[in-house]
């Protein structure tokens, strides 16, 4: 391999808004990194996901297209 072409490769400190925090390595000169979402507070690993629908969109979409995917 060539000398001095590759990038420094380290660990970097991950801290997520729901308090988690972990290592990870990564090229980016960062040495601490902050996240919104993670996999201990997103809906799509915690199973707690949750539609919010304000405007009765979802409601109005299954009462016009609903019976098209019932078989």
């Amino acid at each position: 391999m060539k000398q001095g072409i590759h990038p420094d490769y380290h660990d970097v400190n991950v801290t997520c808004s729901c308090g988690n925090k972990f290592v990870t390595k990564s090229a980016m000169a960062k040495e601490n990194f902050s996240i919104e979402v993670c996999s201990e507070c997103h809906p799509f690993y915690t199973g707690q996901q949750k539609i919010v629908d304000s405007t009765g969109r979802v409601d109005k979409f299954n009462q016009k297209f609903g019976n098209m995917f019932k078989r």
